[in-house]
């Protein structure tokens, strides 16, 4: 079955991502040419003649794209953060639950997760529901993003050298937009606080999130805590927990080991002595953290539709 997919928004850095990765695909996609992409008509009859839309937008603009559309059969994933705790839409996170990849492939409205909330509620949504994390621990969560986190503009100055930075924190007004689907996707009662930063490679995350076992339920041990997420996980086609052993414990993270795939990382590395423990997570703020997980929901919502390849 031929499908009419339409990205609305392509010469972002996740639409041009989002190409990239469906070329050599079962997927068809269409754009509008570069006199037409601004045009509130062509763009109004682009979205309701498509079967899905894909909206690699800003916010506001996507909440614009979504008006346009009239016709009840258009489906839309939403690249952006404009509806991702909206009434009425499916978090775009298969492996949020057992049942997640199920409501993707029947919704009408799928929203793409935050990079970096994909990150954080994969780490602590397994714990929150298995009773190994209080919802109101007060969570501090640090990440850092290669500088296409920024969008296209700000990757060319970075690269340009007008905006170059070896490393640069952000986010300290304390009010970044993620943190929203961070505590109601990761099942806490207590808003995280979070802390992003710009690193000077291009793309790739890495997310860190401290725990003191003092403040956790007895059993909650660092082994315990990476049994959660190995059982969690075992299924799953783009999410690997890193082996935890003695001998070889994981003592470093290279943020840009996913670059190019769909593929995220666990890991749990604990101090019995001490008493901590440091749940991180690697992904591609590119793939699993925005286009990859675009394809991802798109086979998703397509898979009853599409013969298998």
């Amino acid at each position: 079955m031929d499908l009419n997919i339409f990205i609305d928004g392509d010469q972002g850095t996740t639409g041009l991502d989002l190409q990239n990765r469906l070329q050599g695909t079962e997927f068809g996609i269409r754009t509008l040419p570069a006199h037409l992409r601004k045009d509130a008509a062509a763009r109004r009859a682009a979205l309701n003649e498509s079967d899905i839309a894909i909206l690699c937008l800003p916010d506001a603009a996507a909440r614009d794209a979504v008006a346009m559309i009239e016709n009840p059969a258009v489906r839309v994933i939403d690249a952006s953060s404009a509806h991702r705790t909206s009434p009425g839409w499916v978090y775009g996170l298969p492996e949020l639950d057992a049942g997640q990849g199920e409501r993707i492939a029947s919704a009408a409205r799928v929203t793409n997760p935050g990079c970096y909330p994909t990150a954080a509620i994969a780490l602590l949504r397994p714990l929150t529901d298995a009773g190994l994390l209080p919802a109101d621990y007060p969570l501090v969560i640090h990440a850092v993003s290669g500088y296409s986190g920024q969008g296209r503009a700000g990757a060319q100055a970075h690269e340009a050298g007008a905006g170059a930075h070896a490393l640069k924190i952000y986010g300290l007004a304390l009010e970044h937009k993620h943190v929203a689907e961070i505590e109601v996707y990761a099942g806490l009662a207590q808003r995280p606080l979070f802390v992003p930063a710009y690193a000077s490679y291009r793309q790739g995350i890495v997310l860190t999130i401290g725990l003191h076992a003092r403040m956790l339920p007895a059993d909650a041990s660092g082994r315990r805590i990476h049994e959660c997420l190995v059982a969690r996980y075992r299924e799953a086609a783009h999410v690997y927990v890193r082996p935890m052993s003695c001998d070889a414990p994981v003592t470093e993270l290279d943020p840009q080991v996913h670059n190019g795939s769909n593929d995220m990382s666990l890991a749990v590395a604990c101090n019995e002595r001490t008493g901590q423990i440091v749940l991180s997570a690697v992904l591609d703020n590119l793939g699993k953290g925005a286009a990859g997980a675009a394809v991802q929901n798109l086979r998703e919502m397509t898979r009853v539709l599409q013969p298998a390849s």
